[in-house]
């Protein structure tokens, strides 16, 4: 899932009835160029978890948003994504294995930050040794 792009558009009018549990400003986020007509729906759940919803990290979960919002009690600061990012069997591996990823721990507010455009570099901050270096690269290195 890409979590730090977001859409001009309304994420209550892609799936009303969760309006009132998703996370402010409401804004439909881009999950990925990968079917893109469908949705991923994210939120926080209770300690014990809920049925219905898949774990991620920490408190937060993959919703099943076949259900309708009361029938997953307690979730909270849902956020909605447009389509998701997706690989080719092996494609992801071979890719991190020369080198291609930066892969480091999430934590658990990563996914429902209040500040999605400044996750990458919240990220690359906290890391250590010359990766987090990378968190005041310029957008645009050129302009440098």
């Amino acid at each position: 899932m890409v979590l730090n792009r977001t859409y001009d558009a309304v994420a209550e009018e892609v799936v009303p009835y969760w309006a009132d549990r998703l996370k402010p400003p409401g804004t439909l986020h881009c999950g990925g160029p990968v079917s893109e007509e469908s949705v991923v729906g994210l939120g926080r759940v209770p300690t014990d978890g809920v049925e219905g919803v898949a774990p991620l990290v920490g408190s937060v979960g993959v919703l099943d948003l076949y259900r309708q919002p009361e029938e997953l009690p307690g979730v909270e600061s849902v956020r909605l994504f447009s389509g998701y990012a997706g690989w080719e069997a092996g494609q992801l591996d071979a890719e991190v294995g020369v080198g291609g990823w930066i892969v480091v721990d999430a934590e658990p507010d990563d996914a429902l930050t209040d500040d999605p455009g400044g996750l990458w570099r919240r990220v690359l901050g906290r890391q250590q040794g010359l990766i987090s270096l990378l968190a005041d690269y310029p957008e645009d290195p050129t302009a440098n």
